[in-house]
Parts: C-alpha cells; sequence; structure tokens
C-alpha cells in the first residue's frame, strides 16, 4: 500500500461471529476478516496448513508477515509454536500502525494470547520489533513494495502470510511483480499463505513457478468453491492434500484461462492502484481469454446438471 497512515481512512470495530474482535477500513471499504471470525480465519488459512509441527526445536523458522494488521495471523503462529519452539527470525510488513494498537487496546483481544506471545505484539507496537536469545523480530513501517527490499536478500522465508486487502482494493500488493519477489523469497520447502483465490493472483505465483493448492473453509465460513490459495517451490514435499487444503478443481484451472487470471501489473513497483487498475483493464480487453462470466455460466450449468 502506498500512502500514509492518514489515506487509510476511518478504521471502526467489526465484531465477528466467534466472538473475536476486528476492523472495518473506510478507505480500502473492506473489512480485516470475514464475519465468520478473525480467530477462526487465522488458524485455518495461515497455521493449520503451514504444518508447524514441520519446525522441531532447535531448527530455524523464518517467517513474513505481509500486512500485520491486527496481528491475528502472527499470533496464532507464534501461540501454536509455544510447545516446542524452534528459533524464529520474524518480518513483518505494515503501512498503518493504528489497527495493531487498536487491537492490543481491546481487553477481549488481548484475552486471546498467552503473556508471551502478547508480549510480542507489545514489542511490535512499541519498539518495532523484539529480541530473546531464541527469537527475534523485526517490524518494517511503510509500503510493503519498498520494505521488502529492506530485508536481506540471502533470507528465505519458510512461511509467507499474505493477508493483503483484497486485489481489486489494494493491487499493489498483489502484483506480478510483488508476488514474484515473494516467491522468490520462499526456502525451498517454503509456503506462501494466501486467503485470495483470485485467478490474476494464482496465474501470477504459478509463472513465478510455484505451485499451487486450495485451502478449505474456516469454521463457520461459508463453503465456496475455494477460500484461498497455498503455493510452495515445485520440488517442496508438500502432498496433494492435506491439513486444510487440497489440489485445485479442474474448475480452479479453467479460471486460470480466463480474462480474470490477467495479472495485475506494477513494473516499476510504485505505481498507485488507480494506474495497476486501469493498466490491467486495458489488458484485459485485448488479451483473447475467456471472458469471466463464460467461465461462470458454464460451471454453474455443470453442476446443476
Amino acid at each position: 500500500m502506498s500512502g500514509s497512515a492518514a489515506d487509510l481512512g476511518a478504521l471502526s470495530v467489526y465484531p465477528t461471529a466467534d466472538g473475536s474482535f476486528s476492523l472495518h477500513s473506510d478507505h480500502f471499504g473492506e473489512a480485516f476478516h470475514n464475519s465468520a471470525g478473525a480467530l477462526n480465519e487465522a488458524r485455518a488459512k495461515f497455521v493449520q496448513p503451514a504444518e508447524l509441527h514441520r519446525f522441531s526445536t532447535g531448527s530455524a523458522l523464518r517467517i513474513l508477515d505481509v500486512c500485520l494488521g491486527l496481528g491475528y495471523n502472527t499470533a496464532a503462529v507464534l501461540e501454536a509454536l509455544l510447545m516446542a519452539a524452534p528459533a524464529v527470525q520474524w518480518w513483518g510488513l505494515e503501512l498503518d500502525r493504528r489497527p495493531l494498537e487498536q487491537a492490543l487496546d481491546q481487553a477481549s483481544f488481548q484475552g486471546i494470547w498467552s503473556a508471551p506471545v502478547l508480549a510480542k505484539l507489545e514489542a511490535i507496537r512499541d519498539h518495532g520489533g523484539w529480541q530473546e536469545p531464541n527469537s527475534q523480530g523485526i517490524q518494517l513501517w511503510g509500503d510493503a513494495r519498498a520494505t521488502l527490499q529492506e530485508i536481506p536478500e540471502p533470507v528465505r522465508f519458510d512461511l509467507v502470510l499474505l493477508d493483503a486487502f483484497s486485489p481489486q482494493r489494494c493491487p499493489e500488493l498483489w502484483s506480478e511483480e510483488f508476488l514474484g519477489a515473494l516467491a522468490h523469497r520462499l526456502a525451498p520447502q517454503g509456503r506462501l499463505l494466501t486467503y485470495s483465490r483470485s485467478a490474476a493472483v494464482r496465474a501470477s505465483l504459478k509463472r513465478a513457478g510455484l505451485s499451487l493448492f486450495s485451502l478449505l473453509p474456516a469454521p463457520g465460513e461459508r463453503a465456496g468453491w475455494s477460500s484461498g490459495t497455498l503455493a510452495t517451490p515445485p520440488n517442496s514435499d508438500c502432498p496433494q492434500d492435506g491439513p486444510g487444503w487440497r489440489p485445485l478443481s479442474a474448475m480452479e484451472w479453467e479460471h486460470l484461462q480466463t480474462r480474470a487470471a490477467v495479472p495485475f501489473r506494477d513494473p516499476q513497483g510504485n505505481a498507485t492502484a488507480d494506474a495497476i487498475l486501469e493498466r490491467r483493464r486495458e489488458e484485459q480487453q485485448h488479451c483473447g481469454y475467456e471472458p469471466t462470466n463464460a467461465w461462470q455460466r458454464r460451471w454453474r450449468r455443470d453442476s446443476a446438471s
């Protein structure tokens, strides 16, 4: 995201069905989480498919949280690691400090987490990260397209948690170039996790050399044809089916051949959202791909037959 925190507009409390607290952004016209539950979403889409048992005590776990927001995804991962925590190296990218600040002001949010995890969130808020004997966190405030480049090039991530606002509202963080940069930063057994099922996002990840899987719904979430994406380097040992994911269906693969799969392009890494969206609309008009509504009609007919 570009701009300053003031550009993001007002943030209002948004209660979710599992009782956990979230926020709604006036600027983006979206909530930070789906209505089924902020905590459920973090656990189902970012913790469960990460398979944290792969990281045992003594092995390093490198995490990149793209759009820290209220802190749910990072906190849920750290909470799940507490019993046998590996050495953790964490980086967070976020433009606006207010969501985390507002979350930490809520007693209901504080009550979800153990004292060690809560202390890390508070350290991010107050000091831009934390430093412990077996754990380090570095929060980078600003436009994620720029701050990603501040992370030392040799660092490769075991987990990338990608939770920006939706591609149509925040295309800067779903561009072919930004997604390619994230893919480049994945470790050989790394996993990129996102709630997005966008054909443009998936097609960009595929062109970046990653294998794609479809995330299953979180508890209480309305079941659709997909609830998100898991992407891994092609030679990783990620199974076709696992806790919280499955292979892409024929319908989903065909989605990647429609106009919806035309990528968001940001070659210089500094374009505005409007410029990225306009460039994509022009490309869609001349791409020769199947109209997305034809794909929708075909699969609606097939599912009814």
